[in-house]
């Protein structure tokens, strides 16, 4: 038994080391957004997630894998949703390449939406305060105080400026700043232990600067409206896109850093399946998205606003999404600026101001146009010319099997898979053989095709063949990265709606279009600007590009006649994607569900 003496000092140390702790997560709550509390929470969850692989990940324990992969899975969940802010986007930046995952990655980050309790309007009043040094009510003629959006960086108010102009206010949270230098620094730490000490695979390469700059980019909402405002005269100087695409007017007098208002905008989200379907008098599959969708919450379903309610757009789904397509393949090609976030709820479809053929009768819908207005400009990447002329040249090269282009092009960005390379870049299967520079859909790659593999193999084959695609990292173009991301979700929005139009032809034509003119800004059409080196190449593509439209109809009539006989209706791009998932089976050993992004 102690002292008395000895258990008094016992009982003020504790005390006190009770008062000291709680005293420092009450500061570390109030004055820092939690940020060290949340910094301690991800060290400590990497760190589990270390141990876990490094103990168990074995030959021996082959048959526990799949359960490791669901512990990781559902703590790297539980930190994201913990965390909310950033992590929210790390997040779903990992979702959108989690196809090659193992399945508990693949069913947990489909479900990780970005959306969060709003944060009360005392706040919001505040950070008007701060940055105009009014408040909301006497910055506009009105402002709800009910927000109708909220995500885990910001949240958006509807309000009227007093010349009575309707704008949509998105309010960056005050937490988020305060918080964003210190989850970088742990993201930064984390992917660092990872690549040198846990898996041995070059995964911090992209993240150092590249990604960090653009996340914190996106946080700065005087960055965003400069990208609405590039964007929208892009848009309007481009004969193909003007009328067809619209970016919200930005306000520069009612926006800051961390408040960004700009025009209200009704329409249909294309998140909203079923409204579009009605808006356009068609009947979607009845199940959409797949592998490569992007997930959709429910809440971003907002229905037809009334002033659609006797519309009907003209063209269908195929002009909504031949829209989609040319937009950010102009920006890709043409551009060189490129929006990386095209998820359906940033995306809205409204009739076309202006756009009108009287109904004789008043029961019959008004025909209109299409309009796509993009949301939401806060994630753009700048693609360097050299970049932006090789990624067209690897397109049309691998449509037209030029393999010295193919080998050039990956050679020079660090790239020792090719053909895994083509398959990332094209969204479809494809194995290319050196001996005489063909393509063709990709089938196993190495090893016996027949042979079962269990988990722990798996990973192997997977870790070897990723080692050897990651050849020299600092040749990769970084850009790539967001780059992939865009066309992932794109092709998910095709697929979500019946696959209307052949995504691969129209993005192929615009690579090609790109590399044979000229670049110049002026009022003559695309062909005035045709380069005479490049036309006899054009033509050669074009012809490839004919065997392309072939399967893409055979398709189309495979779908027709399916719907009619009441069997499952897949379009072009569900067959993309069973393909996919047999390439990922025979490559990597890895069995991808047919709704791993499914919402």
């Amino acid at each position: 038994m102690l002292p008395p003496f000895s258990r008094s000092r016992l009982v003020k140390r504790t005390v006190y080391t009770t008062f000291g702790l709680g005293a420092a997560y009450f500061a570390d709550t109030e004055l820092n957004a939690s940020a060290v509390t949340r910094n301690l929470r991800t060290l400590w969850t990497c760190a589990l997630i270390s141990a876990d692989y490094k103990l168990n990940f074995t030959p021996e324990h082959a048959d526990r894998i799949p359960a490791i992969h669901q512990r990781v899975a559902d703590r790297m969940y539980n930190l994201f949703t913990s965390n909310g802010g950033l992590y929210i986007k790390i997040g779903q930046a990992i979702g959108a390449n989690a196809a090659l995952m193992p399945a508990p990655f693949q069913q947990k980050f489909a479900r990780l939406f970005d959306d969060a309790p709003q944060i009360p309007y005392p706040t919001i009043a505040r950070v008007f305060q701060r940055e105009f040094n009014k408040s909301p009510q006497e910055l506009f003629a009105y402002f709800d105080e009910q927000a109708v959006a909220s995500a885990s960086v910001a949240q958006v108010h509807k309000a009227r400026t007093w010349d009575g102009d309707w704008v949509a206010v998105k309010v960056q949270k005050p937490d988020v700043g305060r918080q964003t230098s210190y989850d970088l620094m742990a993201f930064r730490a984390v992917m660092w232990a990872f690549e040198k000490w846990v898996f041995d695979l070059p995964v911090y390469f992209a993240v150092v600067d590249f990604i960090s700059s653009h996340l914190r980019a996106e946080l700065d909402f005087i960055s965003e409206a400069s990208n609405a405002q590039r964007t929208a005269t892009l848009v309007a100087s481009e004969p193909r896109l003007a009328g067809k695409v619209h970016i919200p007017k930005v306000y520069p007098e009612y926006s800051t850093k961390r408040v960004l208002t700009a025009e209200w905008i009704d329409g249909v989200r294309l998140s909203d399946r079923e409204a579009l379907g009605r808006v356009v008098g068609e009947k979607l599959p009845e199940t959409g998205g797949g592998m490569f969708a992007d997930a959709v919450h429910d809440e971003k379903k907002n229905g037809i606003p009334e002033s659609m309610h006797h519309v009907k757009l003209r063209g269908g789904m195929h002009a909504i999404m031949h829209t989609m397509v040319e937009l950010f393949s102009a920006q890709m090609f043409d551009w060189g600026f490129v929006h990386c976030d095209p998820h359906p709820g940033n995306i809205i479809i409204r009739a076309r101001p202006g756009s009108s053929s009287s109904s004789k009768s008043s029961s019959k819908p008004v025909l209109r146009d299409p309009q796509l207005v993009l949301l939401d400009h806060g994630l753009y990447v700048t693609i360097r010319p050299t970049v932006k002329r090789q990624y067209a040249s690897l397109w049309r090269a691998l449509l037209t099997s030029n393999w010295d282009t193919i080998r050039n092009v990956t050679e020079s960005w660090g790239v020792g898979e090719a053909g895994l390379f083509a398959s990332a870049v094209l969204m479809r299967p494809v194995k290319i053989d050196r001996a005489n520079g063909s393509s063709s859909p990709a089938g196993s790659a190495n090893g016996d095709p027949g042979k079962e593999l269990n988990a722990y193999e798996q990973s192997v084959r997977m870790k070897e063949r990723l080692k050897r695609f990651l050849v020299d990292t600092d040749k990769m173009p970084k850009e790539l990265i967001f780059l992939g991301r865009n066309m992932r979700i794109v092709q998910g929005n095709n697929q979500s709606l019946g696959s209307p139009v052949n995504r691969i032809k129209i993005t192929a034509y615009w690579a090609s279009r790109s590399l044979v003119t000229t670049h110049e800004r002026s009022t003559r059409a695309w062909w005035a600007h045709l380069d005479a080196r490049e036309l006899w190449r054009d033509i050669l593509f074009r012809t490839a590009m004919f065997s392309l439209d072939i399967v893409f109809w055979v398709s189309k009539i495979r779908q027709r006649v399916r719907a009619l006989l009441g069997l499952t209706n897949g379009g072009f791009e569900d067959e993309l994607e069973r393909s996919v998932r047999g390439f990922a089976r025979s490559t990597f050993g890895v069995e991808v569900g047919p709704g791993a992004f499914e919402g």
